[in-house]
């Protein structure tokens, strides 16, 4: 997600609009869209404010909180596959919330299995 002007930026182009600058000069001095520029001054009647939206809640809980709970049923689980550490699990989990939390503790999904040369 891109990151919001600043709010120097918006203060400043605001300010020019209120100065009686025309909004056009102002979109293409300060190298933003004309529609942007609206949008801030419609913000400011609204609200009293363009200060930018903060997202409040952005993404999903993951379904596996208790990370080191999980560590150890990993280790106690380490021979099966993960749609079935996902079923033994419970709490609906799938076998992909299975890998982002095995990714999030640094647990490799490939076996250590070590072939002797012969010599």
């Amino acid at each position: 997600m891109p990151a919001p002007y600043s709010y120097d930026l918006r203060s400043k182009a605001i300010a020019a609009v209120k100065r009686g600058e025309k909004k056009i000069e102002v979109s293409r001095f300060f190298k933003i869209s004309r529609n942007t520029l609206d949008l801030w001054l419609k913000k400011e009647r609204e609200t009293g404010d363009y200060q930018a939206s903060r997202q409040v809640g952005v993404g999903t809980q993951p379904k596996i909180q208790e990370l080191e709970k999980f560590k150890e049923f990993v280790k106690k689980n380490s021979d099966k596959t993960q749609k079935q550490m996902a079923q033994l699990w419970g709490c609906e989990a799938t076998q992909q919330n299975i890998s982002y939390a095995c990714r999030k503790l640094g647990i490799s999904r490939k076996k250590n299995l070590w072939v002797s040369r012969k010599r």
